[in-house]
């Protein structure tokens, strides 16, 4: 079931997401929701929080063909190294993108949806995504990483698409 985007201006998107405890078909049923959600968005990256639920949970598929499924459940970083700067967007910023620098490589431990414990090794656009969507569970958002003037610009388009009724 595609579930409804939270967008910038809704307190969850600024709370730290609490730890997932239960491994069971709810969680089952949220992931599925999310890769619907993400893909029918679209997008390459989904956090819990984007949909409404403060849980440490985000998933991610940077594939062409949508074949290349990631689901991290309280996932940590453990490593970051390099950098890289790209074009970055978020689905709770619809239309909003700018150049964000992030680590080009990430190494990150989480659960699966079974509650199992796994290392993944990321590289470029899915390390940018892994750490993006990481800081969704903090309470970070990307505009937090855009300079002074930029984050003011993309604040006063977000209140002109709310006159508009476009947010």
């Amino acid at each position: 079931m595609k579930r409804e985007i939270v967008k910038y201006g809704a307190k969850v998107l600024t709370e730290k997401a609490a730890p997932v405890t239960a491994f069971d078909e709810e969680l089952n049923q949220l992931v599925a929701d999310m890769f619907e959600t993400m893909y029918d968005a679209p997008g390459v990256g989904l956090a819990a929080p984007q949909v409404g639920v403060s849980r440490r949970l985000f998933i991610m598929d940077c594939s062409k063909e949508k074949n290349r499924q990631f689901v991290f459940i309280n996932p940590e970083i453990l490593s970051t190294e390099g950098t890289q700067t790209g074009d970055e967007g978020c689905l709770s910023f619809p239309g909003i993108y700018f150049d964000v620098e992030r680590a080009a490589r990430v190494i990150v431990r989480a659960q699966n949806a079974r509650g199992e414990w796994f290392e993944s090794d990321f590289l470029d656009l899915e390390a940018r995504c892994v750490l993006h969507e990481y800081d969704h569970l903090e309470g970070d958002l990307f505009i937090e990483k855009a300079s002074r003037l930029r984050r003011e610009l993309v604040k006063r388009k977000i209140q002109r698409l709310k006159r508009e009724g476009k947010w």
